[in-house]
């Protein structure tokens, strides 16, 4: 194994009378997978989920002839199917660290993989929404490439019309940040999921309300920062944009960082959900995953017992059910808000 933590690898802390303190890591609020239709795959049962949409009847604005049967229809359905992915990682560590070292570092490694879990998690779902075939681009840009705007609001009342257009319903719940698949009420709107590289730019924009200004701000969505029209804006930094793929220029963020000259833009996703547009596929619930805590022991590979492991495994995936109730929409982020 070729990672393994040494003492050395964990400094130890030798003021002995100093408050012991463990620095709180940089962790997320987990965004991307509360607003899907959650379906756990049942132990033992396959690796495929499926769901099933039955399409819309025409309207039957014919009057009937007396006495005619008329044709009647046929019903239309489309199957989606999705294949589960497993996922997992480990840590090591030796029999040093877990007998000498002053913090529970069991404990920390368990609380790291954690993290390390929910994030996985997080990314998958964001990958599997950023794939989706509805797109806009900001100020109604032909291309990705040609995009040099902030997020503009005549973009958003263009996304909204399509929605609606295609009969796409606000969300009105949410899944519980809970170890049990259950949803919560919200306010009803269609949810915007982003980086938080484009808060500023959203806040310029007319009709932007804070979540401070909220009637009742208790009732925001944990990583909420506002709201325009039919519309909630949550951010997280676990959207990534597509580095240097806009046009040309010096007032949007390039490569991650301010640019000293004209340069190819960074393109930010901000992804637009409505109620049924995707689904998450956890395998029997958020249960599966499988932590697991190898003490350093004896063994045949490892005589004197110097190592030891803290690893998890699960199985996930995402997948957009209803293009048209999806939308991506592509913008630049301002490098420098005033």
């Amino acid at each position: 194994m070729g990672n393994t933590n040494t003492s050395g690898d964990i400094g130890f802390r030798t003021t002995g009378h100093a408050k012991k303190r463990l620095l709180k890591r940089g962790d997320f609020e987990l965004v991307a997978g509360r607003f899907g239709q959650g379906q756990p795959l049942p132990k033992n049962h396959s690796m495929t989920q499926k769901w099933r949409r039955y399409h819309n009847l025409p309207r039957a604005t014919a009057p009937l002839a007396e006495g005619v049967t008329p044709a009647g229809r046929s019903v239309t359905k489309t199957d989606i199917i999705v294949s589960l992915n497993q996922f997992g990682d480990f840590v090591e560590l030796t029999d040093v660290i877990k007998d000498t070292h002053e913090d529970d570092v069991f404990q920390e490694y368990m609380d790291i993989c954690g993290q390390q879990i929910g994030e996985t998690i997080e990314v998958v779902t964001i990958a599997a929404l950023k794939a989706g075939t509805t797109v806009f681009y900001a100020n109604n840009s032909g291309s990705r490439a040609a995009i040099d705007s902030p997020p503009l609001r005549g973009d958003f009342r263009r996304i909204f019309r399509s929605l609606k257009n295609n009969k796409a319903q606000v969300i009105r719940k949410m899944i519980r940040a809970t170890q049990k698949i259950s949803t919560e009420p919200i306010d009803p709107a269609y949810i915007v999921m982003g980086h938080t590289d484009l808060k500023a730019d959203l806040a310029d924009m007319e009709g932007w309300v804070p979540v401070r200004n909220y009637a009742d701000s208790t009732k925001a969505i944990p990583s909420e920062v506002g709201s325009l029209d039919e519309f909630r804006f949550l951010l997280t930094p676990l959207f990534d944009p597509w580095e240097s793929s806009g046009a040309s220029s010096a007032t949007y963020l390039a490569a991650g960082v301010i640019p000293s000259a004209a340069a190819s833009c960074d393109v930010y996703p901000l992804i637009i959900v409505a109620e049924n547009s995707y689904g998450t596929v956890p395998l029997q619930g958020m249960e599966s995953v499988h932590p697991a805590v190898i003490n350093p022991k004896p063994s045949i590979s490892d005589p004197l017992g110097q190592k030891g492991a803290v690893s998890w495994k699960t199985y996930y995936n995402a997948v957009i059910l209803n293009q048209d109730w999806a939308a991506r929409y592509e913008c630049a982020a301002t490098a420098q808000p005033s």
